[in-house]
């Protein structure tokens, strides 16, 4: 594995770090500045590259410019210079308009290559591939890494009702389809997997294979409740990082698959925090959730689609949708249970929340017919965002797996 380690300026004792990451993630394991693209009517539109649509370029920190779908949606754009010298990060950015709301993703590699979809959880957007997309291009591969509406640079309503599980879903699966995807190998994690295995599971047959990491799909029935809805979710509180005792280096938190953590903390304060926070910003959790220490500018571009507080409804709201998502995902399942095409699992070795359990991941094993057989693993020195950790790692094992069933063709 490639160790990109930066000299560690600090160390916590783990159950300092513990208290904070099992509170932040205790996860349910049950502009370009224009006019174009603003306000259409609720049909797809071709996707375009971002020079295209490119006008006058508007400073990252200006007064965000409030714009309005034909169906009245309110939303932002984060200016394109947001985006400006992003490390490891040389890609045009390409959209796809989907009611009347930009979606956008990068496409690498060959036109006629085999396509691998990758998809992000909250409240990280494409940047998170960087490490993977190059490999898979090397490999041959065309890739295309998603940005889920509000998050990177895809539009950002601004009212929370705006967002939705079964929203996210229905954005997606008319992304692959505008894009006339097919035989997508599929990496999901975190967010990424609940929308990916949803979708996939209801329409299995777009999907050559699938791989997962420190993701799953609950099974909960109508009704069912898993947390408590945030009270007056629109106010901003002054409540102290829950983040701000987490070391710039993970210790570890596992003994093989025993948990090393103390109990506490619960989904729900998650959901409060990540909602109502002021000092809630991407980059926190990502430096939190990672094995090794992120450099500032690394954590400056996962802060980069979201200049101030009217861009972040889409992060903000992400945990709170845990509560749409039972009786959601019973059909999908029943697509799931059958899918007997490749299934890999590689999970990160120290995440600290229920995703990140040896159970989880057994489960996907156990349930998923096309997982027998396949070199499911634990990666070392990872943790919850694994692609940061071990991307690169993540994405050769996809190449050479994924090369060896060409090769018993």
């Amino acid at each position: 594995m490639t160790d990109r380690r930066p000299p560690i300026s600090k160390r916590w004792r783990w159950f300092v770090v513990a208290t904070a990451l099992a509170i932040a993630l205790a996860a349910c394991s049950h502009d370009s500045e224009d006019e174009v693209g603003a306000g259409r009517p609720t049909s797809t539109t071709a996707p375009t590259a971002a020079t295209e649509h490119e006008s006058v370029q508007v400073a990252c920190d200006a007064e965000p410019k409030m714009r309005t779908t034909e169906d009245g949606v309110e939303f932002v754009r984060t200016p394109d210079s947001c985006f400006e010298d992003l490390p490891d990060w040389p890609y045009a950015p390409q959209y796809v308009e989907i009611d009347g709301l930009r979606q956008a993703y990068v496409d690498e590699g060959p036109a006629d290559g085999e396509v691998v979809l990758l998809l992000h959880g909250q409240p990280s957007w494409a940047y998170l591939y960087r490490y993977m997309i190059p490999v898979f291009v090397d490999g041959g591969f065309r890739v295309i890494a998603m940005d889920h509406l509000g998050m990177g640079r895809s539009d950002k309503p601004t009212d929370i009702a705006s967002y939705s599980f079964l929203g996210h879903n229905d954005r997606l699966q008319r992304f692959v389809e505008e894009l006339e995807l097919t035989d997508i190998n599929l990496f999901a994690q975190d967010w990424g997997s609940l929308i990916g295995l949803r979708t996939a599971g209801l329409d299995p047959d777009r999907y050559a294979t699938i791989t997962i990491g420190d993701g799953t799909l609950p099974e909960l029935p109508a009704g069912v409740q898993p947390a408590p809805p945030v009270e007056n979710p629109d106010e901003v509180v002054e409540i102290e990082s829950i983040f701000a005792a987490t070391p710039e280096q993970q210790s570890s938190f596992y003994d093989g698959c025993e948990s090393q953590l103390p109990s506490t903390g619960n989904f729900g304060s998650w959901m409060v925090y990540s909602m109502t926070a002021e000092s809630f910003h991407a980059s926190e959790v990502v430096e939190a959730m990672t094995w090794f220490d992120l450099a500032d500018d690394v954590e400056a571009a996962y802060d980069a689609p979201f200049p101030s507080r009217i861009y972040m409804a889409g992060p903000r709201t992400f945990p709170s949708l845990v509560n749409e998502v039972p009786g959601t995902t019973e059909e999908a399942w029943v697509g799931l249970r059958a899918f007997d095409k490749p299934f890999l699992t590689l999970w990160a070795s120290n995440d600290p929340g229920n995703l990140g359990q040896c159970a989880t991941q057994q489960f996907l094993i156990d349930e998923i017919p096309g997982a027998e057989g396949h070199p499911h693993d634990r990666l070392p020195e990872s943790s919850h965002f694994l692609q940061d950790d071990q991307g690169d790692e993540i994405a050769r094992r996809m190449v050479d797996w994924l090369d060896s069933m060409h090769g018993e063709e």
